[in-house]
C-alpha cells in the first residue's frame, strides 16, 4: 500500500494536512532515516519508520495498545475528578483517534487495551463475546467459601436479568483472583458486595488471553503485536 506522505503522516495523528506538509518543508521527518523534502513524495506504508523532530515512529494502519492503567486516572477525554488515561500517552495516538477498549474505573489498576480500530473495540466490548477479563480482587474480609461458591453459582445484580457468575479462585485469606465474562458498571465491586464482601482493591491481570506484561510499569504502554492481538481474540 502506498500514499503521499502529507497523508500518511496525517493518519499517524502528526496534525492536519496542512500541518503534516510543513512538517516535512521545514526538514523535521525522515523516511526510513532519509531526510524527506517532498511531501507529496509516495511512500510505501508496509514496513515504513517516519522519525519526526527525531523521534522513531512505526506505521500503523490501525494501532493496538496495552496499557498498565495506574490508580488516580479516568478512561475518558473529559475526565471530571482526575487526570485522562490518555494523558499518559503521545499526543499523536490521541490525534488518530485511539480510544478505551472498555473501561476501568479511576482506582482500578491493570490492563487496559486502547486502539482506534472500531471494529476491534466492538468486538470486544459486545456482551454477545463474552470477553473473559481476570481481576485479582483484595477484599476487606476473609474470603470464605460460602462466597466462593456465591459467586460461582451467580449473584443477582440490579441492572441484570440474570444471575452473573464468575470463577473464583482464593490466592490468600483477603485476595481472589476472579474471571468474569460481561464489562457491566462496577461489576466486580458489586458482585463481591453480593456475595457478603467489600473490595478495597482491583488490579485487572487479563483480557482474552492476553495477561499484562510483567515488564510493564504503571503507566506505561506498549504497541501488541500480532500474537498480542491473537491472545487477545483467542482468549
Amino acid at each position: 500500500m502506498k500514499s503521499r506522505l502529507d497523508k500518511a503522516l496525517q493518519s499517524q495523528g502528526f496534525g492536519t494536512r496542512k500541518a503534516c506538509r510543513l512538517l516535512v518543508n521545514r526538514g523535521a521527518v525522515r523516511v526510513n532515516g532519509v531526510l524527506a523534502d517532498d511531501p507529496d513524495a509516495d511512500v510505501e506504508c508496509a514496513g515504513l519508520v517516519l522519525s519526526i523532530e527525531g523521534v522513531e515512529w512505526r506505521w500503523h494502519e490501525t494501532i493496538y495498545l496495552a496499557l498498565n492503567k495506574p490508580e488516580g486516572v479516568e478512561c475518558s477525554h473529559t475526565p471530571t475528578h482526575h487526570p485522562s488515561v490518555f494523558s499518559l500517552l503521545p499526543e499523536p495516538f490521541v490525534t488518530r483517534g485511539v480510544q478505551c477498549v472498555g473501561r476501568l474505573d479511576a482506582d482500578t489498576t491493570g490492563l487496559l487495551l486502547l486502539s482506534d480500530d472500531g471494529a476491534f473495540i466492538q468486538q470486544l466490548t459486545s456482551p454477545k463475546r463474552k470477553v473473559a477479563k481476570t481481576y485479582l480482587v483484595t477484599c476487606a474480609e476473609p474470603i470464605t467459601d460460602a462466597q466462593l461458591s456465591s459467586l460461582a453459582a451467580g449473584v443477582t445484580l440490579s441492572d441484570a436479568p440474570e444471575a452473573v457468575a464468575g470463577e473464583g479462585e482464593r490466592v490468600s485469606e483477603r485476595v481472589l483472583r476472579l474471571t468474569i465474562h460481561e464489562g457491566k458498571y462496577h461489576q466486580v465491586k458489586r458482585m463481591l458486595a453480593a456475595a457478603g464482601n467489600h473490595v478495597v482493591s482491583l488490579h485487572r491481570q487479563r483480557v482474552g488471553g492476553l495477561e499484562l506484561p510483567v515488564s510493564l510499569a504503571p503507566g506505561q504502554w506498549v504497541v501488541l503485536d500480532e500474537g498480542g492481538l491473537a491472545a487477545v481474540r483467542g482468549g
